[in-house]
């Protein structure tokens, strides 16, 4: 482990040292275990998991991230956010993470305050600040602290952290965005179509598939799949299973994006100089 790792993870040891006790937003994801993690370790009892329920997140990753918390027992509540009732969202104009995260950060600092925790925090890291991210906006003005982006600690030494001192079962798992990322600027959010992601996304785990997005463009899906998954579906019957399955549940066409997964693709439309 280069020392550089360590130092980084000190720092953020001493950041949550310095809040006397914390509330994690916690998804389940790669960046918020292993912050949970090091925030149990020095906060003990002082730490609290907060789990945000929402259809813009997946079932099956929220259940994950109650499974890890209970096998550690790390203490934890859920709030229930409520972005659908937010015309600001649903709209999905480019500001939609801004309300978004508003929505949820807002929730779960009122629920700390209530439980006596003074501070929220959450897993942005120093390699956030180079996509658009209009949420960080939101959770900065609400005071959600990011003690790994202060610790200058970036995915890839978060990665190795997870892996070689923490032994997380997250340090390998692909990223993933809330499922409104999956939706064109300007094309309106609503339950159905964020239940038909969830419900594609969820057949191409089942089929062994780790990185994919589906891209929901009305009554298009835009299959975006890593270099192994584009292989498999080109080569066997996986191809037709995709599509039957995808028509089943109301697309009419199914497209292979072959430029391949890319995280945060659709704000290419407005990041083109």
């Amino acid at each position: 482990m280069p020392q550089v790792y360590i130092e980084k993870l000190n720092k953020l040891k001493e950041r949550l040292k310095e809040t006397g006790g914390c509330a994690i937003a916690y998804s389940g994801g790669v960046d918020s275990t292993l912050l949970l993690a090091v925030a149990r370790e020095v906060l003990g009892e002082k730490c609290l998991a907060v789990i945000a329920s929402a259809p813009i997140f997946p079932e099956k990753e929220s259940a994950e991230a109650i499974e890890w918390v209970n096998t550690q027992n790390i203490p934890y509540i859920i709030v229930n956010a409520e972005e659908l009732e937010i015309p600001e969202f649903t709209e999905n104009n480019k500001d939609r993470c801004y309300h978004c995260k508003k929505e949820v950060f807002g929730k779960i600092i009122e629920r700390a305050h209530i439980l006596g925790l003074n501070y929220v925090a959450d897993g942005s890291n120093a390699d956030d600040t180079g996509d658009y991210r209009p949420g960080m906006k939101a959770s900065a003005e609400l005071g959600v602290l990011k003690p790994m982006m202060d610790a200058g600690l970036t995915k890839k030494e978060i990665r190795a952290i997870s892996k070689e001192i923490y032994h997380l079962p997250t340090a390998d798992k692909p990223s993933m965005a809330c499922l409104a990322s999956r939706f064109p600027y300007g094309s309106p959010i609503t339950l159905e179509k964020l239940k038909q992601v969830e419900e594609i996304e969820k057949f191409l785990d089942s089929l062994g598939f780790r990185i994919y997005r589906a891209r929901h463009h009305g009554d298009i899906l835009r299959l975006e799949l890593g270099p192994e998954e584009t292989a498999a579906v080109l080569k066997n019957d996986l191809r037709m299973k995709i599509i039957d399955f995808a028509k089943s549940l109301g697309f009419l066409y199914v497209t292979l994006d072959i430029e391949g997964f890319r995280s945060g693709s659709l704000n290419e439309v407005f990041l083109k100089v």
